[in-house]
């Protein structure tokens, strides 16, 4: 753990994910200097087992589907050492993880998840059991996660080392409250204890010869019937609760069929052709959302940097969703989205006679370009008349670099 290579790949790591600095205020590019003065103190406590982590500092963040969740943000000596501890567990443990479980784990990812999940609704499991874990990063218990970090890690130090990551706190408006129990989010060994702590339930689902699919926290499990699906929501329930210490959310978790699971922000459908991924509808909603915010007229910024920020921002979205069969939702979106991007220009526009020149420039005829460019009609109104498309057609916006979603989804789909 404290070898001079794994200390320097935790290091990379953590100054290339950057993230907020924590109860010290230290910032990731302070902590290099900082380590070259006091790392030899540090060094002398982890090896005599005597280092105390400091609490995380809090951070709440709104949940996409409402609520709030909580954060533990640790100071970045401590993201440090966490990653260089999370660096030597990895290899131990994860070669013995389930091969259903994608959540947190080299070579593994979200996009494999929904594709094992198609395939098993392909292959006739078409009722499905969502599993909801109540808030399970506050809810773990550090007894049953110790025990069973401690079944591959014999070194006391480490073992000693982690609890006290685990017992370290958290700092609340100046006041540190106590952890009895709970992993917090943003930590880096947050990702491994999870996976360490659900891998008894991985292997019990296996035991009992179920298809499903875990992601950290999300659980889905496929079987034949709905009679099936709700026996096996109860002894998984028991499971969980009665074993790993943990509780199931019984409002939230359900038996729905296939055609109405989400997993990880997708959901499924049915053609003669077989199985296809669709998109969540709140993930849509959502990006509505986002393109509603960026594309505000009341947002006074020059069209050139509008574009380059939702560039930025439907790249990472459309890099996400690229997966999902969904070229009729993206046409319809990119309409809406296209005639929003026409109102901002209606509106810079102003004045009648800058409207009618403008239109009299990009190909409209004098008569419209009068009678439109002196209209009393709304943004809205306008930006989906037949005149201003044919003003502002699909090719001025490829011009201008403006990325929209069906094109992106096929670019990124023709290249794997």
């Amino acid at each position: 753990m404290l070898s001079k290579e794994n200390l320097l790949a935790a290091l990379n790591r953590v100054e290339a994910n950057r993230g907020a600095p924590g109860v010290d205020g230290m910032t990731t590019a302070e902590l290099r200097p900082w380590l070259l003065v006091h790392w030899p103190v540090v060094r002398a406590e982890l090896d005599a087992g005597t280092y105390r982590p400091a609490p995380v500092r809090q951070v709440i963040i709104p949940k996409p589907g409402g609520g709030e969740r909580m954060l533990g943000v640790p100071r970045v000596l401590d993201r440090l050492i966490q990653q260089a501890i999370a660096q030597v567990l990895v290899p131990v443990f994860d070669p013995q993880f389930s091969g259903s479980s994608f959540g947190f784990r080299p070579g593994r990812s979200a996009h494999q998840a929904v594709r094992v999940a198609r395939r098993a609704i392909e292959d006739g499991h078409r009722w499905v059991v969502d599993l909801d874990l109540d808030r399970f990063f506050d809810r773990v218990q550090h007894d049953v996660l110790m025990a069973r970090v401690a079944r591959k890690v014999s070194d006391r130090r480490v073992l000693k080392l982690i609890r006290r990551y685990l017992e370290a706190g958290i700092m609340v408006d100046g006041v540190k409250m106590p952890s009895a129990e709970g992993t917090p989010q943003g930590s880096p060994l947050s990702p491994v204890l999870s996976n360490v702590m659900l891998d008894d339930l991985d292997r019990e689902l296996f035991r009992r010869g179920h298809r499903f699919v875990r992601y950290a926290d999300d659980v889905r499990v496929f079987v034949r019937s709905e009679r099936a699906a709700h026996r096996v929501l109860a002894s998984v329930t028991a499971v969980v609760e009665q074993r790993l210490k943990l509780k199931v959310n019984r409002e939230k978790s359900r038996v729905v069929r296939a055609s109405a699971a989400m997993l990880l922000g997708f959901g499924f459908y049915f053609t003669r052709n077989g199985v296809r991924i669709r998109i969540d509808p709140k993930a849509l909603a959502r990006w509505k959302a986002k393109i509603r915010e960026l594309t505000s007229r009341r947002w006074s910024i020059a069209m050139d940097e509008r574009i380059a920020k939702i560039d930025r921002f439907m790249t990472g979205w459309m890099g996400y969703f690229r997966i999902s069969d969904a070229s009729r939702a993206f046409r319809d979106l990119d309409e809406w989205f296209r005639r929003r991007m026409r109102q901002i220009r209606w509106k810079e526009w102003k004045r009648p006679r800058t409207r009618q020149a403008m239109l009299r420039k990009l190909g409209i005829s004098e008569r419209l370009s009068r009678e439109w460019g002196g209209t009393s009609k709304g943004y809205w109104r306008v930006a989906g008349s037949p005149v201003l498309a044919r003003a502002l057609p699909n090719a001025y916006w490829d011009d201008l670099g403006l990325r929209t979603l069906k094109p992106t989804w096929q670019r990124l789909r023709s290249a794997g």
